[in-house]
């Protein structure tokens, strides 16, 4: 029995050898990473994904790097030509060149440090130079200046810029309530002006449909007062047939104060009128009659004497 353990335990010490021996010889690389392989701390090579080998005891996987595109985002305090101070959030999109594994290892220590602090040079150095409105107007331009700036240093140390964005431009609260309160007020005067014009709009239209109204009512009281004419001229023609020895005065007069008291009667039929009322006694209709008389007259021979 004794015997037996006795010579299994060597065998066990080779397996146990044998077991560590491949598990320090094989190793294995996930898919868009790359493993960076020294030799007694000396760099040998960059083993791809996949299965890979190295020297036991000599050689050693000292670091792995993506090569996928990462993001770094940076948010920058800064101010304004006009002393206006904002934060500009920056968003870099980078990865490592697969030919220059070499020097994104070992060149930097830190590679986003580095990217932060030239996002940092290069914002500073524009942003000051434009006023608030100029830095939301051009941010594209801000974000062609840090990815040239950062894609000419970067491409050094073994990386490549695919694209700079500015995210977002954040005045102080202070600033953006200023910035609110100027747009409501542009918005309210334009406002106001289109409520002007369309006041000035109603206005000339009243006051166009008011004068055709008034013309149309003019020609209506010409054409009553034509008819009123030709129906005196008719109603004194048949009533001096109808009573011989009436004069055209005569008939005159009692058409018009019939025609008085239709009036009167047709203000008494109504409790809302305006109307002025003038003497009903008989001298008062006399008087009447004489002053509508005495106006025909004088305004026939006013047109007699235009006419000669």
């Amino acid at each position: 029995m004794h015997d037996q353990l006795g010579s299994l335990i060597p065998i066990g010490i080779v397996v146990v050898i044998i077991a560590f021996l491949l598990f320090n010889t094989f190793f294995t690389v996930g898919q868009q990473t790359v493993s960076v392989v020294e030799r007694l701390g000396k760099f040998v090579r960059v083993a791809g994904a996949g299965l890979n080998l190295k020297i036991p005891f000599l050689e050693s996987v000292t670091g792995r790097m993506s090569l996928r595109v990462l993001q770094l985002d940076v948010p920058v305090e800064t101010k304004t030509k006009d002393n206006v101070f904002l934060k500009v959030a920056i968003s870099v999109q980078y990865h490592v060149k697969a030919d220059k594994i070499y020097d994104a290892f070992y060149k930097l220590t830190n590679p986003t440090s580095q990217i932060t602090s030239f996002v940092f040079d290069v914002v500073r150095a524009q942003v000051p130079k434009m006023d608030l409105d100029d830095v939301f107007e051009n941010k594209d331009v801000i974000a062609v200046a840090v990815k040239d700036e950062l894609a000419e240093m970067m491409s050094n140390f073994g990386y490549d810029i695919i694209k700079a964005l500015v995210t977002d431009i954040d005045p102080d609260i202070k600033v953006k309530a200023a910035m609110n309160e100027i747009n409501e007020q542009q918005r309210l005067r334009v406002a106001a002006e289109q409520k002007g014009e369309a006041e000035k709009i109603l206005i000339v239209k009243r006051a166009e449909a008011d004068a055709q109204s008034k013309r149309l009512q003019g020609l209506g009281i010409a054409d009553q007062r034509k008819a009123i004419i030709e129906g005196l001229k008719e109603s004194i023609g048949e009533f001096q047939q109808t009573v011989p020895g009436t004069s055209a005065l005569d008939v005159m007069n009692l058409v018009l104060v019939t025609q008085y008291y239709d009036t009167l009667k047709e203000i008494g039929a109504t409790n809302k009128s305006s109307t002025i009322l003038l003497p009903s006694v008989p001298e008062g209709n006399n008087t009447f009659s004489s002053l509508l008389r005495e106006s025909i007259i004088s305004g026939q021979m006013a047109a007699e004497n235009l006419n000669n």
